[in-house]
């Protein structure tokens, strides 16, 4: 009996619950109030993209397959088994400067380390071997023995008509973050800094282009997509972008990196002199110059007849040549004249102009061949 009037229960509630089901929903029909779609806003068309962004969006399509990551590595020894290891250095950025596979990047993203590996754009990582540095110019050229369909060589521009406030871009691998862009301007040209050697690299481009701890190494393109300049330092208290970086202009990186390829080292041509330093010269209180102290035995500035400071028996300088140009170009440091013996090949012949006992004397010479 019990069990009958529980289930009499269950019908009748079941169809209280549908009753109030069906007549609410007869009730909503009747008073239900018309709700308007939500508007939906227009989708703007690609194209329709400011002409700017699509200039940055090709100058990054055209060179960023010629970008690539560098990640030097250097030798460990685990403690536990006492093996000799490589482990991951330091990192940086390259280019592709040709389809054998040579890679230009800078000297300090490479220097000291044992080993390198360079990271295409399409993620495949090459063993690269050393081929030659310019320590001088922060320069260094590796290759790697890639496929030529994987080597995209990057496009070459000129740096001897570039204008200061037009537009650049930097590519590079800020902080291990590959293939990434920052565009900015020429904000100075003809700037000087200090290479690893401490000698001086002249003509150098600064620019605003965000560039920070990872780009050194990479590329600055102009609006073209044409290399300019190689990015290799920054001016930044915090060792971070402060809005001034300086790149290496793209005339030296022409000069220097076929040569580089060809010798493993970029070779001066000789004069055949020695020389104190400018400090010691500014202590005897001469002029501007390289003071010559030494001439080698058969040597170009030994066939021309030069002459240098020597000290006598009894100890007083005897007074000899000082160099002040080389074809009418002003040397006025030994800086000065490793800069101008840099633009010059063995076998060019170039006028010496000397000082010699308060007068100029002009000697003639022949360039020598920088010995091995």
């Amino acid at each position: 009996m019990a069990e009958f009037s529980t289930k009499n229960k269950r019908s009748i509630s079941f169809a209280v619950v549908a009753f109030a089901l069906f007549a609410g929903i007869g009730i909503a029909q009747k008073y239900a109030v018309a709700v308007p779609p939500l508007p939906q806003r227009p989708v703007t068309p690609r194209g329709a993209l400011a002409p700017d962004e699509l200039s940055n969006i090709a100058v990054f399509k055209s060179a960023s397959p010629s970008v690539v990551h560098i990640t030097t590595l250097g030798l460990t020894t685990d403690l536990a088994t006492l093996d000799v290891m490589q482990v991951p250095r330091g990192a940086g950025t390259g280019f592709i400067w040709d389809e054998k596979g040579y890679i230009v990047t800078n000297f300090h993203v490479i220097q000291g380390a044992n080993a390198a590996q360079v990271t295409l754009a399409d993620q495949t990582t090459w063993k690269a071997s050393m081929v030659g540095i310019f320590p001088d110019r922060d320069l260094a050229v590796l290759r790697i023995e890639a496929p030529r369909e994987k080597l995209k060589p990057i496009s070459i521009g000129e740096s001897n008509n570039l204008q200061v406030g037009q537009k650049v871009y930097a590519i590079g691998n800020p902080f291990g973050l590959d293939q990434t862009l920052t565009t900015g301007i020429v904000s100075a040209l003809n700037r000087e800094i200090q290479s690893a050697t401490q000698r001086r690299i002249r003509g150098v481009i600064q620019t605003d282009a965000a560039i920070n701890p990872g780009n050194s190494g990479g590329p600055l393109l102009d609006s073209a997509g044409r290399l300019i300049g190689v990015n290799t330092m920054i001016y930044s208290p915090s060792g971070a972008s402060a809005g001034i970086g300086f790149a290496i202009p793209v005339d030296e990186i022409r000069r220097i990196v076929p040569r580089l390829i060809r010798d493993g080292k970029f070779n001066r041509p000789t004069i055949g002199i020695h020389s104190v330093s400018d400090e010691v010269r500014q202590a005897l209180r001469l002029p501007p110059g390289v003071v010559i102290t030494g001439v080698e035995r058969g040597g170009p500035a030994d066939r021309a007849g030069l002459r240098p400071f020597y000290r006598s028996r009894d100890g007083s300088v005897v007074d000899g040549d000082e160099l002040v140009a080389i074809s009418g170009e002003k040397v006025e440091s030994i800086d000065d004249l490793l800069s101008i013996l840099e633009n010059r090949q063995p076998g060019d012949k170039v006028t010496l102009t000397l000082i010699r006992a308060g007068k100029r004397v002009e000697k003639n010479i022949v360039l020598g061949q920088p010995a091995e």
